[in-house]
């Protein structure tokens, strides 16, 4: 299997599903560092790094 960048979304849910099952407290964290990471490359701003 290839994972591209279409497959980022579903491995970065996956993974943060599994770590706030196993710790609750990660939640806001978790969130935050998503959605912070979905607007950077929502803007353009990630393209140096071929995301």
């Amino acid at each position: 299997m290839t994972i591209t960048s279409a497959h980022l979304p579903a491995i970065v849910a996956l993974v943060a599903g599994i770590l706030i099952l196993l710790m609750p407290r990660l939640l806001n964290f978790i969130v935050a560092i998503y959605l912070i990471f979905v607007g950077l490359t929502g803007l353009g701003l990630l393209k140096m790094f071929h995301f």
